[in-house]
């Protein structure tokens, strides 16, 4: 699948998760909050701090350093825990099912802010709250001023965060989206054949390619203008998205009217019939075609290949096999698939 989504940056009030085992400083911390037009979660303790924030992901916590159960120190270095775990996931998984919206700068910007709400003022009190990974340290009793102020700026950063993040992720969407089609490009594909090829080298699993061509396009934009080929390798591209089979096959425009299929941990047999689904699902489009010397209507010859990588061998390989069963394709008549073992 091309893995192509939208980025946004959510429009509705912050939520803030609140932790404190007093229940009139919750009620209170509420009331203020509400005011100020954010949303409120209220909890007793850290754990249940711990769980509430793995549920509702919110946009800033208020932690009490003293409570029963588990402690805001403790909480706190759990949190940042849960950060540091979605990184490490985030780096692990980088890059291998195509989906440009879990990259590991977001991941990076995920960590919530922690403001520390406590009636310990020490120097070590202070200085233990931001060793354990808390953002800001306001004192009880609480300046109402101060903490609305305080609020607000690290909320303001965190929107800062997400507005950079939904930045980048815009940009990486253009960096390796077809304009045309919304399939991946030319460097999408390049970057998942050689991540792939690695992977599966590991693995010695097979790997499969298929090329596509569109028949004499050029005769196609010749007779019906090209805005009208440009919708024609929409609606071809569509198809080639919608029979690749798994969630890990990427399909990209490969340059012009070609296209790529690459499907990890997919033998040849399973290509061979990505194939042929795609061959008539093409045909079942009707796509009317004067220019064309094999039909009425819009075909396409595919080269299909299929390697288990070796570090010895090289991405190429696999794409001159693909590319050499596509020209057979077409010297044998096209508007057909020709397979390379």
């Amino acid at each position: 699948m091309s893995g192509i989504s939208s980025f946004s940056v959510s429009k509705q009030p912050p939520l803030i998760l609140v932790a404190d085992d007093d229940k009139t400083i919750r009620v209170l911390l509420r009331k203020a909050m509400e005011q100020e037009g954010y949303r409120v979660v209220e909890v007793n303790d850290g754990k249940q701090c711990l769980d509430a924030y793995e549920t509702i992901k919110p946009d800033i916590v208020l932690l009490d350093a003293v409570m029963p159960v588990m402690d805001g120190f403790t909480c706190c270095k759990q949190l940042l825990q849960i950060a540091r775990n979605n990184l490490i996931s985030a780096l692990a998984t980088f890059d291998t099912d195509s989906a440009l919206n879990n990259t590991v700068i977001s991941k990076i910007w995920e960590r919530t802010p922690i403001l520390m709400i406590t009636c310990l003022d020490d120097e070590e009190s202070v200085n233990r709250a931001f060793d354990a990974g808390a953002t800001d340290y306001v004192t009880k009793p609480i300046h109402w001023p101060v903490l609305r102020q305080r609020l607000r700026r690290l909320l303001q950063q965190g929107q800062v965060y997400k507005q950079l993040e939904a930045a980048n992720q815009a940009l990486q969407h253009l960096a390796n989206v077809d304009g045309l089609t919304e399939l991946a490009n030319r460097r999408r594909f390049d970057d998942y054949l050689n991540t792939q090829w690695i992977n599966l080298a590991q693995e010695e699993s097979p790997l499969s390619m298929i090329l596509c061509d569109i028949d004499y396009f050029k005769f196609y934009n010749d007779k019906y203008g090209h805005p009208a080929g440009d919708v024609c390798l929409q609606k071809v591209g569509a198809v080639l998205n919608l029979k690749a089979q798994k969630h890990q096959d990427l399909v990209a425009r490969y340059g012009g009217e070609e296209f790529a299929v690459i499907m990890p941990y997919t033998h040849a047999s399973g290509a061979i019939h990505v194939a042929a689904t795609i061959q008539a699902g093409i045909k079942d489009l009707q796509i009317a075609h004067a220019g064309s010397a094999v039909s009425q209507h819009v075909t396409l010859s595919m080269g299909v290949a299929t390697v288990v990588p070796t570090w010895e061998s090289s991405p190429s390989d696999l794409i001159v096999r693909a590319d050499k069963a596509l020209y057979q394709a077409k010297a044998g008549g096209r508007d057909r698939f020709v397979s390379s073992f």
